[in-house]
């Protein structure tokens, strides 16, 4: 897909230090701005707010695309987790978290909840051949309480041609299969709410909620705005 590369820098006008990351000449993130990655952590578990895991069990958690660690973050400051599998394509990544290159989620690899699985997400919610087994290689077939994605900059807009499947009726099936009953997936998107795309999700999902995220920008001195799709499976009988 191209060069990845972590980048610290001064920002002038706050005289803090900011860290962004590139894939070749595109801005993918930056720390100024972190509100909908928090979000999507908060809104995919807020959906779990009624779910009594069976025999007591915390909530396990998958995210995809580890990224600067915010959504990751904030899974972990949720209580009731249990576990959190993050699953990284990019070696470079996990080896920033793992050197502590990010003050900001210094603690993510110490915490004893987490896993840092290198892995193609959408190779590994397919079960590809070389990817049959889940999210989660020490256990195949393991099903988790949410599911939360953010690798593309939106369902219409994808970093890699093959991740355009995923975001089909077909792809999301697959992916629901990865979920409990009454588990939630959630998904982060750079572009406003996309009503094609929630029909989409319709056909998988029993509740489906677009929230639109916005936040101060003040490189532009007004807002700027995400969207956190949150979906849910059919709960238990």
């Amino acid at each position: 897909m191209g060069v990845i590369s972590l980048r610290r820098r001064l920002e002038p006008s706050r005289q803090v230090d900011v860290y962004e990351v590139k894939l070749g000449d595109e801005f993918l993130m930056s720390s100024l701005f972190t509100v909908a990655e928090i979000e999507l952590a908060r809104l995919g578990l807020a959906a779990l707010a009624d779910m009594t895991p069976e025999g007591g069990r915390g909530l396990d958690v998958v995210v995809g695309g580890l990224g600067l660690g915010y959504t990751a973050r904030t899974v972990l400051e949720e209580p009731r987790v249990a576990s959190l599998v993050v699953v990284e394509a990019l070696e470079e990544v996990i080896d920033w978290h793992e050197r502590r290159l990010l003050p900001d989620v210094d603690g993510l690899t110490a915490d004893p909840r987490t896993r840092l699985v290198q892995g193609d997400f959408f190779a590994l919610a397919r079960g590809d051949e070389d990817a049959p087994g889940g999210f989660d290689p020490q256990q195949p077939g393991r099903r988790f309480d949410a599911i939360l994605l953010d690798v593309d900059h939106s369902p219409r807009h994808v970093l890699h041609p093959s991740h355009a499947a995923f975001y089909t009726g077909s792809g999301l099936r697959q992916l629901a299969r990865h979920l409990r009953s009454g588990g939630v997936f959630a998904l982060w998107s750079d572009d406003p709410p996309d009503p094609d795309f929630l029909d989409v999700l319709r056909e998988v999902f029993v509740d489906v909620e677009a929230h639109a995220v916005s936040f101060p920008n003040f490189l532009t001195g007004g807002e700027s705005s995400n969207t956190v799709y949150v979906a849910s499976t059919k709960p238990p009988i």
